[in-house]
């Protein structure tokens, strides 16, 4: 779509490349500071729970691994908007879309490092850094697909694995 409102394809590649950058900051963000909120009451605790606390309960129920698709849908709207706010009509179906990219990309990776049987040193090191978090240190390594944001924000766990992902 943006190509056709004027941009190049490799324009267009670079807008789609930024709106999956920007999505492993959020990804980050939302697990960091979200999905690990301290809650204290009755209907926070239970928040939370629904939220993300079930998944770090049961880590191993694939059926607890991704957000429901009939909920990314409609938590498209806001961001679309969002989006809108900041960009031009022009740049903002491909940086929409290079965020939706990144977002699949995370829930196939994040449902691989719990099910897959990695072979390769990449993705044995990443299901070893995220496992790490769920098991070990819960309070460090936040990202998911990588350990970028972590190393920026001081959240990168001092581990084996974590020493191979820098």
């Amino acid at each position: 779509m943006s190509f056709r409102m004027g941009h190049t394809v490799p324009e267009t590649a670079l807008m789609v490349v930024f709106g999956i950058f920007v999505w492993t900051l959020l990804e980050y963000s939302l697990h960091r500071f979200l999905f690990h909120i301290k809650t204290k009451s009755y209907w926070g605790n239970t928040a939370h729970y629904l939220l993300h606390g079930c998944h770090h309960k049961h880590p191993m129920d694939g059926l607890r691994l991704v957000f429901p698709p009939a909920a990314t849908a409609v938590l498209c709207i806001p961001f679309w908007n969002l989006l809108k706010l900041f960009s031009t009509p022009s740049t903002t179906p491909a940086l929409f879309g290079g965020g939706l990219l990144g977002y699949v990309m995370y829930d196939v990776t994040h449902y691989y490092l719990h099910h897959g049987q990695p072979s390769s040193e990449v993705p044995k090191n990443l299901k070893k850094y995220h496992l790490n978090h769920h098991f070990r240190i819960q309070n460090k390594g936040f990202g998911i697909t990588s350990a970028l944001w972590d190393r920026v924000f001081g959240t990168l766990p001092q581990t084996k694995a974590a020493e191979k992902m820098k």
